[in-house]
């Protein structure tokens, strides 16, 4: 069984995609589409910090709509378009992750779908 999981606290969809997706088997697992540094009135933070910060609060939404937290977060990916943007990515991630300590990929690519857009963060979580 899934459970689509697009809450009212943060952008609805770009295109046809949830934010998360919950598959309930024996453990629950979440599926959280990557998210961006848009709030949920549409606009984009500015700067690559405040833009990591809200693509977080965004990953944050979608967990506590499933009932979940950070700490089960099990998997991150986060893209970024520029490698001088690493160290800000990982002091936020840390400072807003705490103890939670999922497994991570980062990616420095081109570009993402949005040219102004600076990161995108997708997860797996579970409980």
């Amino acid at each position: 069984m899934r459970i689509l999981h697009t809450p009212g606290g943060i952008a609805p969809p770009f295109s046809r995609y949830s934010h998360g997706v919950e598959a309930k088997n024996v453990s629950r697992w979440l599926s959280v589409s990557g998210q961006v540094g848009v709030a949920s009135d549409g606009n984009l933070a500015e700067g690559a910090a405040a833009q990591m910060e809200q693509a977080w609060r965004n990953i944050f939404e979608v967990l506590a709509s499933a009932r979940m937290a950070p700490e089960n977060l099990v998997k991150i990916t986060a893209f970024l378009t520029s490698r001088e943007d690493l160290g800000t990515f990982r002091e936020v991630r840390d400072r807003l992750l705490g103890a939670a300590q999922p497994a991570s990929s980062l990616v420095v690519v081109a570009g993402l779908a949005d040219p102004a857009w600076l990161v995108e963060i997708e997860a797996l979580a579970a409980a």
